[in-house]
């Protein structure tokens, strides 16, 4: 199948499992969007194994012309923590570009506490964008993890999944905390909390690279300043406590040029 003929056959089968019938556009922009929004809206349900299949060949080909950065091509901006048995320190890397492009063993995903991904269709959040190039699988996973936990996800707290059809190996979905006046000394120990968990987490598994986005800066509204900070510090705190730890690689992701400005000041 060709990647249109791929997209027209998912579209029609979420059209037909929604029971709606739908005019699907002639443009390829136009159908990319149609797909993803009936991807963002779609809750997580089973589905056949041919769509499954399907599904993966269109993103797996989508991810790889969208282009794939691995960290092994990246030059750290400095090391951090103590060295371990053999000598070795964790390296900090500075990256700017999109999460759901990068190559590493987890990438973290700044998620709500329903712990689903984001249901608004083209939303631009990144909870948003790695559902949408990880696949429906991702979603299935995290409903599977919060059927079994019975509540919502706490702030500060981490789960892992698979990346599915994300370059990277693994997610880690950390809720961070909301901020509707001001920050106080609870908020930031809820955020100093996400990237301890996440890094422990991902020491758990034997994870060595671990991508941060930049946690609660979006619509959570923390302050950007404030929460580099937060996770500089809090990421070289953990690591010079935990010099054997699998984890050796952590780059901090941003996105725009304020934050890739502010994390410079911090770490270079």
């Amino acid at each position: 199948m060709t990647q249109k003929e791929r997209r027209l056959y998912l579209i029609q089968e979420l059209l037909k499992e929604r029971d709606e019938n739908c005019e699907i556009p002639d443009d390829e922009k136009s159908q990319k969007d149609l797909l993803r929004s009936l991807m963002n809206i779609r809750q997580p349900l089973s589905i056949n194994t041919d769509f499954l299949r399907i599904q993966d060949e269109y993103l797996q080909q989508v991810n790889k012309e969208r282009g794939i950065t691995d960290i092994a091509d990246l030059s750290p901006v400095r090391e951090a923590g103590g060295f371990d048995r053999l000598n070795h320190c964790a390296q900090l890397y500075l990256w700017k570009g999109d999460i759901t492009t990068l190559k590493v063993d987890a990438i973290v995903n700044a998620a709500n506490s329903a712990l689903l991904g984001c249901f608004a269709p083209l939303h631009i959040c990144i909870d948003n964008c790695i559902h949408t190039f990880a696949g429906i699988q991702l979603r299935l996973a995290c409903n599977e993890l919060m059927q079994r936990q019975g509540h919502e996800e706490g702030t500060g707290l981490c789960k892992i999944t698979p990346a599915f059809n994300l370059p990277s190996r693994f997610v880690l979905h950390t809720v961070g905390p909301i901020i509707y006046t001001r920050v106080g000394e609870r908020e930031k120990l809820l955020l100093a909390s996400c990237y301890k968990n996440c890094l422990e987490t991902a020491s758990q598994n034997q994870l060595e690279s671990v991508a941060f986005c930049c946690i609660s800066t979006g619509v959570f509204r923390f302050p950007a300043n404030l929460a580099a900070q937060i996770a500089v510090g809090t990421v070289e705190k953990w690591l010079s406590e935990n010099p054997d730890s699998s984890v050796k690689k952590v780059v901090f992701n941003v996105f725009g040029n304020k934050d890739l400005e502010i994390y410079q000041g911090l770490l270079l």
